[in-house]
């Protein structure tokens, strides 16, 4: 077993492997950019070195200047988590060039499942049942859409080289194949550094179930069972469950089986999953799953896995590579219980989940439950890397019970910084569909509004507000014993009567007010009409401001000094960037008119790509930004005027 060990990544996923390594007693070397010089993974590691500045291209994604790191701290292994390159067969070789061991598969491995299309061409010869389309080598636009047209529409566009739902799209119209076409292959290239694309028929009713495999440099490869990874949006996993609902033995012993055979194929080694849609609306059927891709890496939902195995993947990861066997025989044990994931980012999912940044303020979770994370109180989500802030996994012994201490385990999250998907998710795992197991791929599509939207109550709210005023008076008066000097008491005390004043409030930023009323019996805060009672809901102090926590939201609430109150000047119609990221494309010119829904721009920010549309008719009268710029949310990019174009006014 190795010595030392250089873990090639970030955020949780080097957390959650040092965990295993310093259990083994293998020491881990950390790598950060400049952007992470005070994350959470280089703290936890017993070595750190810098890689280079923020831009992944050149610090994570830079596969010498990791050979280097590894080569000057005395690592024997490199283990390249997942994302990144852990799917990079270069990489691999890189390594092995260097006499480093690479936690992975084989590169001829990943090189054949690396392709979409390679893979579906080859799974179809080892007989694994793959979805109807076009995976061809043919990339002109004009015969992709034809083949899309002989395909069928609805057709789904994806990355040949992808993966994580980066450089896909859904496509129901040919009238929308040009343009979803471009978008996909912008995606592609920039995530993936290879714009190729397949067609595939999009399958009705979709689920996603995937197969964990394993397999050793002896000879033996085994599934470890099935996970549901169903429910997601743009193609992004929100939620993981083992095993699926509605699984029987039969069809996960046909599934595994096919697992077993795509791995085998290419001579897999280590842990690797095998994604298959498995047409729903009914019984799932033995007949009736496809194979979608292999992901040659660990995959971020092996925490559900190993929960219902009790197998450390990462343990058998790094047995594997260090050449030991499999540490079982036979075929592995039916799952037992259940267990049930979600993964916190931040991000807005009431401003259609752009991603959000900023400082931690609070990062609470419930007792009892596992939680990988990578941040934690005080650390920042910048725009630079993934928003994920933390997986949150709990088990039970039936879905039932797993559901239900999930909910629970989001009540007892507190997420106070940048935005969060927190309410999206605590409304997630409580909706009757989710709950039943009737939902397919596309049910956050279907039930969006049903899962986002809502606020803090007035109750809260007003609660908040009575807990820093009232509070504030609490805190400054003297003990019991202590003179008081009348003059300066904050007690209301009247000879006769109660004292009445209105104290500004600040509550997310918008302007309220507090009536507050104070007598000898005390002093009680309201706002709007509502009673404040600082005892009836969750209420976290942090940084002088007051939050209201409940069902996942958190309203800021401030009290406004208002002598030192400034002026703001008023708000200006320009669109503006929605978060902090880099153009990618600029689709208007100076002097063009543009109208509602056209197009104005693409920014992307944190591996995904955002087009932002005009919401009022106007003409441009400048562009402040170029493709490639790094921008900062709110950073004005045109000037937009009503009115008529320059050379149409002249003309008249």
């Amino acid at each position: 077993m190795f010595g030392r060990l250089l873990i090639a990544n970030r955020g949780e996923i080097a957390v959650r492997i040092m965990r295993t390594a310093r259990r083994m007693g293998i020491e881990t070397v950390a790598v950060y950019s400049e952007a992470d010089r005070e994350a959470m993974h280089v703290r936890h590691a017993d070595k750190a070195v810098l890689i280079g500045p923020a831009d992944a291209r050149r610090s994570y994604l830079d596969g010498d200047r990791l050979v280097h790191a590894a080569r000057e701290t005395g690592a024997e292994a490199i283990h390249p988590g997942y994302g990144f390159l852990s799917e990079n067969a270069e990489f691999a070789e890189k390594c092995a060039a260097a006499g480093l061991v690479f936690v992975g598969p084989p590169p001829a491995a990943i090189r054949a499942m690396g392709s979409k299309a390679q893979a579906k061409s080859l799974m179809e010869r080892a007989g694994v049942p793959v979805v109807p389309g076009y995976h061809g080598e043919i990339q002109e636009a004009g015969f992709l859409k034809r083949k899309a047209y002989e395909v069928g529409y609805p057709v789904l566009i994806k990355a040949v080289a992808g993966g994580g739902g980066k450089g896909m799209r859904r496509v129901d119209k040919v009238i929308d194949f040009d343009e979803a076409l471009a978008a996909a292959r912008r995606e592609a290239k920039a995530a993936f550094g290879d714009e190729r694309v397949l067609i595939e028929r999009f399958v009705p009713n979709p689920r996603h179930i995937e197969i964990q495999v394993f397999a050793d440099t002896h000879g033996r490869t085994v599934s470890l069972h099935e996970r549901d990874c169903s429910v997601q949006r743009r193609h992004q996993k929100v939620l993981e469950e083992a095993p699926a609902p509605g699984m029987t033995r039969e069809l996960r012993a046909a599934m595994g089986a096919a697992a077993v055979k795509a791995a085998e194929a290419v001579d897999y080694v280590g842990a690797g999953t095998v994604e298959f849609i498995v047409e729903g609306g009914g019984a799932l059927a033995a007949d009736r799953f496809f194979f979608m891709e292999m992901n040659t890496r660990l995959q971020v939902e092996h925490p559900v896995t190993e929960a219902v195995t009790g197998i450390d993947l990462v343990e058998w990861q790094l047995r594997a590579a260090a050449g030991e066997a499999l540490p079982q025989s036979g075929e592995p044990r039916q799952p037992r219980g259940h267990a049930v994931e979600v993964r916190l980012y931040a991000e807005d999912p009431d401003n259609g989940f752009l991603p959000s940044a900023g400082r931690i303020e609070v990062l609470r979770f419930a007792d009892g439950v596992r939680v990988d994370t990578g941040v934690e109180a005080g650390d920042t989500v910048n725009s630079h890397y993934d928003p994920m802030i933390a997986k949150i996994i709990v088990e039970g012994e039936d879905r039932a019970a797993a559901f239900a201490k999930m909910a629970a385990a989001l009540d007892g999250t507190i997420a106070i910084g940048p935005r969060t998907n927190l309410p999206f998710l605590r409304a997630l795992v409580t909706h009757p569909d989710i709950v039943a197991g009737t939902h397919d791929t596309g049910f956050v599509e279907k039930a969006i509004a049903a899962l986002t939207g809502g606020s803090v109550s007035q109750a809260a709210i007003a609660g908040a507000a009575a807990s820093l005023i009232a509070g504030a008076q609490e805190a400054a008066a003297p003990g019991p014993a202590a003179w008081r000097d009348p003059w300066a008491a904050t007690d209301g005390f009247r000879i006769a009567g109660e004292a009445v004043e209105e104290v500004a409030l600040e509550v997310d930023g918008a302007t309220r007010a507090a009536r507050v009323v104070s007598d000898a019996a005390g002093t009680r805060v309201s706002v709007d009409g509502v009673a404040g009672d600082p005892q009836a809901v969750w209420i976290v102090h942090a940084g002088g401001d007051a939050f209201a926590v409940e069902a996942g939201r958190a309203a800021r609430v401030r009290v406004v000094d208002q002598l030192a109150r400034a002026l703001e000047p008023e708000a200006g119609g320009n669109p503006k960037a929605p978060m902090h990221g880099r153009i990618v494309a600029i689709y208007v010119t100076p002097g063009q008119r543009v109208r509602p829904g056209d197009r104005l721009f693409s920014i992307e920010a944190m591996k995904m790509e955002h087009t932002v549309k005009a919401t009022a008719e106007g003409v441009v009268d400048a562009v402040n930004a170029a493709a490639g710029d790094q921008v900062a949310e709110g950073a004005e990019l045109f000037v937009l005027r009503a009115g008529e174009p320059v050379a149409a006014a002249a003309a008249k």
